[in-house]
């Protein structure tokens, strides 16, 4: 221990002591992290030969299973949360899904999955003081969520993918508030740029979702089968096209959010708009009349072209900011250096 954790110390003041050096000296041991590890390997790669198909029937639904009882001990873990209550209670509930057979509580497991994947898919990411750094969170985000993907549909639920899709959306995103609440130190914590930023963020959440719908339900038909078209060349040219949702607003939120976080502690309310990504996601394999291969193109574009939009949103928030050309961006970056746990440390 250094002399001036010791000299605080023996005055009574309160000492953080580094995760790392609490291993050395009081015996914390990794062995729940690395079990967590395994388990979410094992069920992943069941998850993954039950796509293919290889191996016996019950390989999905068993991978299904470890997948919600994990990510719900992870994020609970992350959270500060109890992870010795909730895992077990979402296995209790994982198992008597799928021992009922029953449509509802599949359905239910799914999409509880989908979104705690998406929550997770979130939470599990660092600050990035760099574009090239932001963009690695981006990734690992909407991995983990694909997992929960994969996750979502070993329970073999039946679905109405729209309502699926939503419900999953709108669980992610309430849950993503609420932790963000107290991570981004509440309200107050937001200033007056936070609080345009999220405004400016909730107002293309809300206008993105309502114009898909109202498109769908009540738009015009010369402008449905104009739009129609370019999906349809897309997904004859590229092989799939991107969600929108995920592309103008979860991606950028996300990147934009991390970097923000290296700087800010109002950057968690950024990043709480990118299960906009990690959700839809989640649910991209919802739709059985797309294909695997379709639907993994689908995320990829929307990373790529979303990553774009989150380059412009941080180049602007840095020329904004004084920071104009190589050097003075170079300075800044090396000036991000906000602390914040672990990837695989508790944010509370």
């Amino acid at each position: 221990m250094s002399r001036a954790v010791s000299r605080a110390a023996s005055r009574g003041a309160a000492v953080r002591v580094p995760l790392e050096q609490r291993i050395g000296e009081f015996g914390v041991s990794r062995a729940p992290l690395v079990i967590w590890a395994v388990l979410v390997v094992l069920g992943a790669a069941a998850l993954g030969c039950a796509m293919v198909p290889v191996g016996p029937d019950w390989l999905g639904t068993a991978g299904s299973v470890t997948i919600a009882t994990t990510f719900v001990w992870g994020l609970a873990a992350r959270t500060g949360g109890r992870p010795l209550v909730f895992a077990p209670l979402a296995l209790a509930c994982a198992l008597v899904a799928v021992t009922s057979d029953h449509e509802l509580l599949l359905g239910g497991a799914a999409v509880g999955t989908a979104a705690v994947a998406a929550v997770l898919g979130v939470m599990i990411t660092v600050p990035a003081a760099g574009i090239p750094t932001a963009a690695r969170e981006c990734v690992v985000a909407l991995c983990c969520a694909a997992i929960g993907a994969m996750a979502a549909v070993g329970f073999e639920p039946v679905i109405q993918k729209e309502r699926f899709e939503y419900v999953a959306l709108g669980l992610a995103f309430v849950g993503a508030l609420v932790l963000v609440y107290r991570l981004g130190a509440g309200f107050h914590g937001l200033g007056r740029r936070g609080l345009i930023i999220v405004a400016i963020g909730g107002v293309v959440f809300a206008a993105t979702l309502l114009y898909a719908e109202l498109l769908r339900r009540y738009g015009s038909t010369g402008l449905v089968d104009e739009l129609l078209s370019w999906v349809a060349w897309s997904r004859e040219t590229l092989g799939a096209f991107p969600r929108p949702v995920a592309t103008v607003l979860g991606v950028p939120a996300l990147a934009y959010g991390c970097h923000m976080r290296a700087r800010r502690r109002q950057g968690w309310w950024v990043c709480a708009f990118g299960v906009a990504a990690t959700a839809s996601t989640a649910t991209a394999l919802a739709n059985p009349a797309v294909s695997v291969e379709e639907a993994a193109l689908s995320v990829v574009y929307g990373l790529v072209v979303g990553l774009v939009l989150g380059w412009l949103l941080i180049r602007l928030d840095l020329a904004l900011t004084g920071n104009r050309g190589r050097r003075s961006r170079v300075a800044e970056q090396a000036a991000a250096v906000r602390p914040e746990p672990g990837r695989f440390a508790p944010l509370l």
